[in-house]
């Protein structure tokens, strides 16, 4: 069974149909990326995902349980959590407590349930040594005493995504984590994304870097116009024609990019 089922999910503005009958599978443990041009629906796919929009057909069933309706508490609560495109931390709070609150207030007893997620040692049962055990998965713990306000961008992103895993999440949806990385902060990036996979964390990446979307992603969800168009594993995706022209572009020749 899918650890997340969306099937024939839509969203109309008026006359502009934002996400038309959208239906892909997301299994335990595996990344997946949902890539398109702007305006292509993906971030729409991800508010309705997670209760921030609903949609006015269709459904989404996260481990077996209905979500269409749900407040996005009640998701987060249930094992699903998702990082934004802009990141808001508490700026004068550490890198480590922005953590550790963030599993305080989003996710009463989070601690607990990422002990056992993450097969923490018996030493790390308190709140500090998970946070800290978090950062080192994200890559960022030489930063764990930093103020969130002096952070460099990258490390902004990889906190978000640290104190999203401090929900004690079974899923991530991640929304463009890589906007505004160098090379170094992807490439660190990307380490994580394995990390975190292999915890047994599945993941949804929404992002237009292609050379980290044709690395991380097992399988890829092409959307445009909200519809989608294309999906399967990278090199399929590669060699598609209407994804080519849809977004990969035309420099992309007969054989793919």
């Amino acid at each position: 069974m899918s650890l997340l089922a969306v099937r024939g999910l839509t969203r109309r503005f008026g006359g502009l149909t934002a996400v038309d009958a959208v239906s892909f599978d997301v299994h335990e443990s595996s990344i997946k990326a949902v890539i398109g041009p702007n305006g292509a629906g993906k971030s729409t796919l991800f508010n309705l995902i997670t209760g921030f929009d609903r949609a006015d057909e269709g459904s989404v069933t996260f481990d077996g349980a209905a979500l269409v309706g749900k407040r996005p508490d009640a998701i987060v609560r249930a094992g699903l959590a998702r990082t934004f495109q802009n990141t808001e931390l508490f700026e004068d709070l550490t890198a480590l407590d922005n953590v550790r609150i963030a599993a305080d207030v989003g996710h009463p007893g989070g601690f607990l349930r990422s002990a056992v997620r993450f097969r923490l040692a018996s030493g790390e049962r308190d709140g500090a040594a998970r946070a800290a055990y978090l950062l080192r998965l994200t890559g960022i713990d030489g930063f764990a005493d930093t103020l969130a306000r002096d952070l460099p961008h990258g490390t902004r992103r990889l906190l978000e995504i640290a104190r999203a895993l401090a929900t004690a999440p079974r899923l991530m949806l991640l929304d463009e984590p890589a906007a505004g990385l160098n090379g170094a902060e992807t490439r660190t990036l990307i380490d994580a994304l394995y990390r975190i996979r292999d915890e047994g964390v599945a993941l949804v990446v929404v992002e237009h870097d292609m050379g980290l979307v044709m690395e991380v992603a097992e399988e890829i969800v092409v959307l445009d116009r909200g519809a989608k168009i294309a999906e399967g594993p990278p090199l399929l995706i590669q060699k598609d024609r209407a994804v080519i022209e849809a977004y990969l572009g035309e420099e992309c020749g007969d054989d793919g990019c």
